[in-house]
């Protein structure tokens, strides 16, 4: 899963229509700074079901507006754009022709560009993925996934922060990442080892996979439900391993790499099989989410908005027209409809529909600003994402926890007379609470990956 948990700052464009005289004069030129992100995605459980990704940059200024600013998790301080002043014309020496047949022209100082923010529109859909993850994990919904495919959706915010990112050197980056990814990983993991080592297990040499996740990390049966949803670490940790050459070979020709990277799952689904194992189960992963990630790489490219709306419309529309199909013709194969059971369907279902989202973000410069208007909302989203990484890990261990918890309280007359004990919404309730516990008592971690000073609550 993503981690880049960490706010991105919106970036700033400069004012358009700017008044000249009767004279032209040197146009300001735009500042550029450089900053971190940090990206993030996750999701399985009983299916797949979550992706994240998120970055941390310092905000810039960009010279056109139709390129648009990306943000991640975690908290920035905007820095303060700066315009750049006209240039000043040396005064003519006195009697000089210049003097007498130059005009006088008053020059116009732009005003200074807005001050760089978050992009609450990526905030909102990180946030949503987080609680559709919660809601399948709780209920096992089998649509949910079409619902909302948080997954693809996570895979795509993710590429457009690491395409961002990359525009510093790929080393620095990667190490980065794997700063902010690792520490809370770990401090997730000791508690969840420790309780596997308690129950019997026995590891072999694969517990090197709890260090760095390049393979599934190892666990017993016991605690499976906590630790399966780690298959999206270790496809997350691959992407950004690979994005640097990914990249590169995106901008040699973006339009054609981007409908070729969903090849590889039509592949391993109707001709070739990739083999069990660790191996075969990043191969079947990072084929599933290819398109979303490289998708991700072409709307903070600006391909996306170069595209023509009818064109974009049709495929995304084609795309979840098949992999629905497909879920549902395949139902007997599979035993379900679940996209997060099915690969390929998983594959175009979200290729179109994270395909819409981005597509409208760019197209329209969608930013949803107005959301800070409503401040305990506001405050929501905020949270949810400075804590992702720690809502994903934790969320799976606060439902397995609300059960035993439910148990007791079927021990007060008063609670078992007028609680709905046996309604799963009920224990969906128990769960959120438990979760804001593991926020306050683990998501300081977060903030030391970071290299921030600890707290409570962003």
């Amino acid at each position: 899963m993503s981690w880049e948990a960490e706010q991105q700052p919106q970036q700033a464009y400069p004012q358009q229509g700017y008044g000249y005289g009767q004279q032209p004069r040197p146009q300001p030129q735009p500042v550029y700074g450089q900053g971190q992100e940090y990206g993030y995605g996750y999701g399985y459980g009983y299916g797949y079901g979550y992706g994240y990704g998120a970055q941390d940059q310092q905000p810039y200024v960009q010279p056109y507006p139709q390129q648009y600013a990306e943000h991640g998790q975690g908290q920035q301080p905007a820095a303060e754009a700066t315009a750049t002043l006209p240039a000043v014309e040396p005064e003519p020496e006195q009697g000089s022709f210049a003097e007498a047949e130059a005009p006088v022209v008053a020059e116009e100082v732009p005003p200074p560009p807005k001050p760089a923010g978050r992009d609450r529109y990526f905030d909102t859909l990180r946030a949503v993925a987080l609680v559709r993850v919660v809601t399948y994990h709780t209920f096992g919904w089998a649509w949910a996934g079409m619902v909302f495919p948080s997954m693809g959706i996570m895979f795509g915010l993710a590429g457009t922060l690491m395409a961002k990112s990359l525009e510093r050197p790929a080393l620095k980056v990667v190490k980065s990442r794997l700063r902010r990814l690792l520490p809370p990983f770990w401090y997730w993991g000791l508690f969840v080892v420790l309780a596997m080592l308690i129950h019997d297990w026995m590891p072999g040499w694969q517990i090197v996979y709890w260090i760095v996740p390049l393979g599934d990390p190892p666990g017993n049966t016991w605690g499976i439900q906590a630790w399966e949803i780690l298959w999206y670490l270790r496809t997350y940790l691959w992407f950004v391993l690979l994005s640097p050459l990914m990249l590169k070979v995106f901008r040699l020709a973006p339009v054609p790499v981007l409908l070729a990277s969903l090849a590889p799952i039509a592949v391993f689904q109707l001709v070739w099989t990739p083999p069990d194992g660790r191996f075969g189960s990043a191969l079947w992963d990072l084929a599933t989410y290819l398109f979303c990630w490289i998708l991700g790489f072409a709307h903070r490219d600006g391909v996306l908005q170069r595209l023509r709306p009818a064109a974009v419309v049709v495929l995304s529309l084609a795309a979840i027209g098949f992999g629905g199909w497909y879920a549902f013709s395949h139902q007997a194969e599979f035993g379900t409809y679940d996209l997060d059971e099915i690969p390929l369907a998983q594959a175009f279902w979200s290729a179109g529909f994270v395909a819409l989202l981005m597509y409208f973000k760019a197209r329209f410069e969608v930013d949803f600003a107005g959301l800070a208007r409503f401040r305990r909302l506001d405050r929501i989203v905020t949270v949810f994402n400075a804590r992702a990484v720690t809502i994903y890990l934790w969320h799976e261990i606060a439902l397995i926890l609300a059960v035993p918890l439910i148990d007791q309280f079927w021990n007060v007359p008063a609670f078992e007379k007028w609680l709905p004990l046996e309604s799963q919404w009920f224990m969906f309730g128990i769960g959120w609470v438990l979760i804001a516990a593991f926020v306050l008592l683990c998501g300081w971690v977060e903030d030391v990956a970071a290299k921030k000073r600890p707290r409570l609550l962003p």
